[in-house]
């Protein structure tokens, strides 16, 4: 779903509170601040955007009926508008991926200008992303799997090994 005005932090909080399930995609910023000092902080890794694990009807009747759920919005397809949904598989293999600790993976917004090719499907044999399926595609002149929420955000894995990898139909 979408979140307007970046409270997106704010709706996670009330969603832990009512036990909605729910992921809010993050990732590590360093900066400097006002007196030049290093600091530390973890910030949506896409902006105005969360995952909710709830039905249709549910969310509905918490954005109707309690108001700090006013600003969440349903993403709709272009063509059909139809809510957008992701299958638990994908979803199950996006949250692995995106919640890894370490900078190996990047979690961006979709854009389809970027992903316009086809990738081969691959399945991950072994190591930490073992059994994640995704796709792999060319990022910044790197190859890389990917795990795809087709019109929503991408999670790209930094390095697998090709002997980790099977292909799938």
């Amino acid at each position: 779903m979408r979140v307007t005005y970046g409270r997106e932090e704010t709706i996670r909080q009330c969603l832990l509170s009512d036990a909605v399930e729910n992921f809010l995609p993050m990732r590590h910023e360093v900066f400097a601040d006002e007196r030049g000092h290093v600091r530390h902080r973890h910030i949506p890794a896409v902006r105005n955007l969360i995952f909710l694990h709830a039905s249709q009807q549910r969310i509905t009747e918490m954005k109707m009926f309690q108001r700090q759920y006013q600003p969440l919005r349903y993403m709709t397809d272009l063509l059909h508008h139809n809510i957008l949904t992701v299958p638990d598989k994908q979803m199950t293999d996006f949250i692995r991926v995106a919640s890894a600790p370490d900078d190996s993976v990047s979690v961006m917004a979709w854009n389809d200008d970027f992903f316009g090719k086809p990738g081969t499907k691959v399945r991950i044999t072994d190591g930490d992303f073992k059994g994640v399926e995704g796709v792999i595609r060319r990022i910044k002149q790197n190859k890389r799997v990917v795990v795809e929420l087709q019109g929503i955000a991408v999670a790209a894995i930094a390095f697998i090994p090709p002997a980790f990898l099977e292909p799938i139909e």
